[in-house]
C-alpha cells in the first residue's frame, strides 16, 4: 500500500485533480466532500467532511486511520471564494469564509497531528492562494483568509519539526475550476457607490478563472513536493505574471505597487 493521503475538498477542481494524479501513482487516497453520496465518478473513496464542523473532521480522520492504519499526507484543499466591496459583504459571509478557508484547515491539522507524532513522520500541504500575498480589491476577505493560512503554516512548521513532521504552503494562481460558480458574490447593488467599478472587476475575475491553467499543473507540483524529503516553506504555481506579482510586491514601494494593482483592475 502506498502512502496514505487525505485531501479535503477532493470531489472536484484542484482537489480531484491531485487525488486522481496521486491515485495513479500508487498512493492510497481518501478525498472528502460535504455530500459524497452525490459524487459518482471518483477514482478514490470520498468521506463526508465539512471543514466548518469539528466533529465531522475528527470522524473523517479517525475513519481513515482505522481503515489504513496510518496517515502520511494531509492536503488542506477545501476552500471557498468570496468577492465584493468589503462595506457590502454581510458579516455572516465573512465569518463563513474564514471558517472554511482558515479555521477549518487548522482543525484538520489538529486532528491529524497526533497520529503523525506517533508515526514520527508526516507531511501537511496547505493550499493557499497567490491572492493571499496581497490585498486585492473586491477580494479583501479571500486575500485575508488565505494570507492568514500562509502565516499559520510558517509558525506551525517550526513547532512540529522536531516530531519529524513537515508542513508547507502551495499558492495557486488562477486555475480553470468551478471556484467562480461556488464562491459568494456580494450582489452588484444598483445605485451603490461601488456599482460600476465592482461589476467591471467581477467580469475581470471570472475571465481570469475561465482562462486559467489546467488543474493538473497543481497535481504535478504537489507530487513533486511529496517526493522532496525537505520541502520549502512556500511554493507558487501558476502563470508567470501571477507569480512575478509577488516578487514585485517585495521590491516596489507600497504606493507604486498599489497603483499597479489599481491600473490592472481599472480602478
Amino acid at each position: 500500500m502506498g502512502k496514505v493521503v487525505l485531501i479535503t475538498g477532493g470531489s472536484s477542481g484542484i482537489g480531484k485533480a491531485i487525488g486522481d494524479f496521486l491515485f495513479h501513482k500508487g498512493f492510497t487516497v481518501y478525498g472528502t466532500s460535504r455530500n459524497p453520496e452525490k459524487v459518482s465518478n471518483s477514482l478514490f473513496p470520498l468521506i463526508a467532511l465539512d471543514v466548518r464542523e469539528v466533529a465531522s473532521i475528527q470522524s473523517a480522520v479517525a475513519t481513515i486511520i482505522q481503515e489504513a492504519g496510518r496517515l502520511d499526507i494531509v492536503i488542506n484543499n477545501a476552500g471557498v471564494g468570496i468577492t465584493g466591496p468589503l462595506e457590502e459583504i454581510p458579516m455572516d459571509e465573512i465569518k463563513n469564509n474564514f471558517e472554511t478557508n482558515f479555521f477549518g484547515p487548522i482543525e484538520v491539522m489538529k486532528a491529524a497531528l497526533p497520529q503523525m507524532r506517533v508515526q514520527q513522520s508526516g507531511l501537511i500541504i496547505n493550499i493557499t492562494s497567490i491572492a493571499g500575498y496581497m490585498g486585492l480589491p473586491y477580494r479583501s476577505v479571500y486575500s485575508a483568509s488565505k494570507g492568514a493560512l500562509e502565516l499559520i503554516t510558517e509558525a506551525l512548521r517550526m513547532e512540529v519539526k522536531s516530531f519529524g513532521i513537515q508542513i508547507t504552503n502551495v499558492a495557486p494562481g488562477d486555475f480553470a475550476t468551478n471556484i467562480a460558480a461556488g464562491r459568494f458574490h456580494a450582489p452588484v447593488v444598483q445605485g451603490s457607490a461601488y456599482e460600476k467599478v465592482y461589476a467591471g472587476v467581477l467580469q475581470t475575475m471570472d475571465a481570469h478563472v475561465d482562462s486559467g491553467s489546467n488543474p493538473n499543473e497543481m497535481a504535478e507540483a504537489v507530487y513533486r513536493i511529496i517526493q522532496n524529503p525537505n520541502p520549502k516553506i512556500h511554493y507558487k504555481v501558476g502563470a508567470f505574471m501571477q507569480k512575478f506579482s509577488i516578487v514585485l510586491k517585495r521590491i516596489l514601494p507600497d504606493k507604486v505597487y498599489e497603483k499597479m494593482l489599481m491600473n490592472h483592475y481599472k480602478l
